[in-house]
């Protein structure tokens, strides 16, 4: 597959080091021969020194048969031109990083799609959705819906409370069992576990479950106490910050704290919300966080910038007694320090920008879907369909020789969801999930190719 990326900046770069690991042709365009040698010694791709809204540097660099096109520098109206540039050469598929929400509306849809868009990424709002799908389960650090929420994916973090510790999951794994671990991240280290693997303290467990059976895994991991968040408190008041507050359930009452006094006035005009209170000062001042209610929080969310800011108030947060934090950490190598601080909840806006382009890549014939990235665990997570007379549907899950490194966590047939064991055998239709770690989603669309 021939990818081309403009921009080599901190969404760029990350695609291109993520998309050269699937062994695709990827090409990465920038102006800045600094930001193209951070990179391109380290990953098989291929740069390019020139400016994405040239003509002549779309020709050269192979937009003709791109069957990709990824504009993602900091400027919008660069990313629109340069997609439409490339659709006219002959791109098969285009996506722009944008930063204005008015484009997300459905209605501006068809606008882009005949401009030669077909696809608008704003990382903010990508952000947003994932924080307040967070804020909503507080015992959770990640969840993921699979198919209308036929089949649920929760990531927790095992603590003392957990009644399922040190135990074989051969022992815990019943035919009635009402999960299926899928993986554990262990320190440094992400586990596909077998029947002999043990749940540890301070495991980051991936639960699959069904809707109705949430509360019972709540129950096992020591969970029941953690109260429902309806009171959050956010440092920072960026457009991330904006874009949660617009999203923020109903029940939910918010105060952001916003160091630039005329940024809090500007607040107060973008965010239409009755539940939100915007207080000017420093969300790091300890006596402030008291005085605006801190002891009464359940969730606190830092969207600064700075992501050592960020993991600190988060840290400090913790110790005033909040349970649930969400910190954005946009620096990719702090990502693994924040887990290890157990910060709570980590947002990178990266990740989840790879995620929406991931699904665009990915062969269309096999009908993959609703793909995730999950930073903590280094993996991918995605719904491909079984089409008739594909491998996956030839075998028992236990007789398919699946890669390493990848799991299958469930199915949906008809509408219902269901948990696998190694003697499931998929069909015609059904709707699996495969988590994959450290392995390229291409080995896997093998299995269900006709």
């Amino acid at each position: 597959m021939k990818i081309i990326i403009a921009g080599a900046y901190a969404i760029g770069t990350h695609l291109a080091k993520l998309l050269s690991r699937s062994n695709n042709d990827t090409v990465l365009i920038d102006e800045n021969e600094g930001r193209l040698a951070d990179i391109s010694g380290d990953y098989d791709l291929m740069t390019y020194l020139a400016s994405p809204a040239s003509f002549n540097t779309l020709k050269e660099a192979g937009a003709h048969g791109a069957d990709l096109f990824i504009a993602v520098t900091p400027d919008q109206h660069l990313n629109i031109t340069s997609c439409m540039m490339a659709h006219s050469l002959g791109a098969k598929k285009t996506v722009a990083r944008i930063d204005d929400s008015d484009f997300l509306y459905e209605k501006n849809a068809a606008f882009f799609k005949q401009m030669g868009i077909d696809s608008l990424i704003y990382p903010e709002d990508l952000a947003a959705n994932d924080i307040c799908k967070g804020l909503k389960m507080s015992w959770v650090r990640q969840r993921w819906d699979v198919h209308n929420s036929s089949l649920v994916m929760l990531g927790i973090k095992m603590r003392e409370s957990a009644e399922i510790l040190n135990m074989p999951l051969k022992e815990l794994s019943k035919p009635e069992t009402p999960y299926y671990v899928v993986a554990v991240k262990r320190g440094d280290e992400t586990i596909i576990p077998r029947g002999d693997d043990v749940l540890k303290l301070h495991d980051m467990v991936f639960f699959m479950t069904k809707r109705d059976t949430i509360s019972y895994v709540r129950k096992i991991v020591g969970k029941e106490h953690y109260v429902d968040v309806k009171n959050v408190m956010v440092m920072g008041g960026g457009i991330t910050a904006v874009r949660a507050m617009a999203k923020l359930p109903e029940y939910m009452n918010a105060k952001i704290i916003e160091m630039d006094e005329a940024r809090c006035e500007e607040l107060n005009e973008l965010i239409d919300n009755k539940h939100v209170m915007v207080i000017n000062g420093d969300g790091r001042d300890l006596a402030l966080l008291r005085d605006e209610g801190i002891g009464n929080t359940q969730a606190f969310v830092a969207l600064t910038s700075n992501a050592e800011t960020n993991i600190l108030a988060c840290l400090t947060a913790k110790r005033m007694g909040v349970r649930k934090t969400v910190a954005v950490v946009e620096n990719m190598d702090y990502v693994s320090t924040a887990e290890s601080l157990d910060i709570g909840t980590i947002v990178n806006k990266k990740a989840l920008a790879a995620s929406h382009i991931y699904q665009m890549m990915l062969d269309e014939d096999v009908s993959v879907s609703n793909v995730k990235f999950f930073t903590t665990a280094n993996a991918d997570v995605a719904e491909f369909t079984a089409h008739q007379g594909s491998k996956v549907t030839r075998k028992r899950v236990s007789e398919l020789g699946l890669p390493q490194g990848a799991a299958i966590g469930g199915l949906v047939r008809n509408g219902v969801g269901h948990l696998v064991s190694g003697g499931t055998q998929i069909e015609t239709g059904d709707v699996v999930v495969v988590f994959c770690h450290n392995i390229s989603m291409a080995k896997i669309e093998k299995f269900f190719k006709c």
